[in-house]
């Protein structure tokens, strides 16, 4: 049994995997020629259901990892060093996620684009961060099962009432708030119901470090998962049908004609058990480093892909145009790129910040007499017209 300081190498070999497909998947899907998309051919629906594995995968990664580096430290509440850590990336991952679905040819004409305000991947997952810590201050002081039980009962209401939620329009929001929300205009992702992955991987995490000296602990956790698993993927629409002819409640009827949030997250305990089971062959440096480095290989592959910040991607050039040959050997070699540049910065992160916190201190430096001049000009300016209101108020003499 390795010991709780070791590193969760299977998650590691898990966000790897996550997001090796999510690559070849975005690529596949943006620039394979409608003609090939048979939705009669095994092969591609093959691929199109493991494509559909990738997201829920990645969610429930996302909050097993953070989750799991939240309530590792013997420190509670704020004190907690990892609350401040997960806020700031929170934040982060929120910041990035508009960056890059910024423009800047539109900037520099004073236009901000309507995709600018769509919600994707790295919002859901900031947010989700955001939200776990949320929930993590207001429950740290009692009962140790209220966490979990918190964080498992939000994954059930999420994805049973999502029937429901899915319908509201949220014309009362601005877009840019509606968009977490809705799909209606364009995002590609929402935080409801995609919370309810994140949270399910905090619960996953929770259990792994409340039994992590269990000398059962994986073999229990993969035993949990395999049985659990095809439970959700082959009986959960029946039980849902089963629920509906019993209480005539429409609710279970709509979950039962639409009911991809728990068979997916069937596949996602089946995704964890694999990696469970063969996590001694899942030590490889480069897939681990891959695994670490998911962040900067999102970035990248969003740049190459969709033209952030040019407009001028793959996408604008070779949209659902390329033949299936071209496509495969296009999408492998579309992930290595996107891997090798991803790393190649990792490795020289430090370097590249220092150097970039230096040329912003160069250019401080510069506009340092002009800031100098400026800031005595508005307290000048401000200091007289303060004087000139209250003269104006006869609270001063002339």
């Amino acid at each position: 049994m390795e010991k709780s300081t070791t590193r969760l190498y299977f998650i590691d070999a898990m966000r790897a995997w996550a997001i090796l497909m999510m690559l070849q998947g975005h690529f596949v899907d943006s620039l394979l020629d409608n003609a090939f998309r048979e939705h009669t051919n095994a092969w591609y629906n093959t691929w199109k259901h493991f494509r559909g594995i990738t997201a829920p995968v990645f969610f429930t990664v996302s909050g097993f990892i953070f989750t799991y580096l939240l309530i590792r430290p013997p420190e509670k509440g704020f004190e907690n060093p990892r609350v401040k850590k997960g806020i700031k990336r929170g934040l982060e991952l929120l910041f990035i996620g508009y960056l890059l679905r910024s423009n800047l040819m539109g900037l520099l004409k004073g236009e901000v684009y309507d995709s600018f305000y769509l919600v994707d991947v790295l919002h859901c997952i900031g947010l989700s961060i955001l939200s776990i810590i949320a929930i993590y201050l207001l429950t740290y002081t009692k009962r140790k099962f209220l966490f979990p039980t918190v964080l498992v009962g939000i994954t059930l209401l999420l994805f049973i009432f999502e029937p429901h939620y899915q319908l509201w329009t949220y014309n009362f929001l601005p877009d840019a708030l509606a968009n977490y929300l809705t799909k209606a205009n364009g995002s590609v992702f929402t935080i409801i119901p995609w919370f309810g992955y994140a949270s399910f991987g905090a619960f996953t995490s929770v259990m792994f470090m409340r039994y992590k000296d269990s000398p059962q602990l994986y073999s229990t956790a993969i035993t949990i998962s395999l049985v659990v698993g095809p439970l959700l993927i082959f009986f959960s629409t029946d039980l849902f049908l089963a629920l509906t002819r019993l209480t005539g409640i429409q609710l279970f009827a709509d979950i039962f004609f639409n009911n991809y949030l728990f068979i997916r997250l069937g596949d996602v305990l089946l995704v964890f058990a694999v990696f469970m089971l063969f996590r001694r062959f899942m030590q490889n440096t480069i897939l681990l480093k891959v695994g670490q480095s998911t962040l900067s290989i999102y970035i990248v592959h969003f740049i190459i892909l969709y033209g952030s910040f040019t407009g001028l991607g793959l996408y604008q050039f070779f949209n659902h145009s390329l033949s299936l040959t071209t496509t495969i050997s296009g999408a492998i070699a579309f992930m290595i790129a996107c891997s090798y540049f991803a790393l190649l910065y990792e490795k020289h992160k430090t370097e590249i910040k220092r150097n970039i916190a230096k040329m912003f201190k160069h250019v401080g430096a510069k506009a340092e007499p002009w800031q100098n001049f400026v800031f005595k000009l508005l307290k000048t300016t401000f200091t007289k017209t303060k004087l000139l209101i209250l003269k104006l108020l006869g609270l001063v003499k002339n």
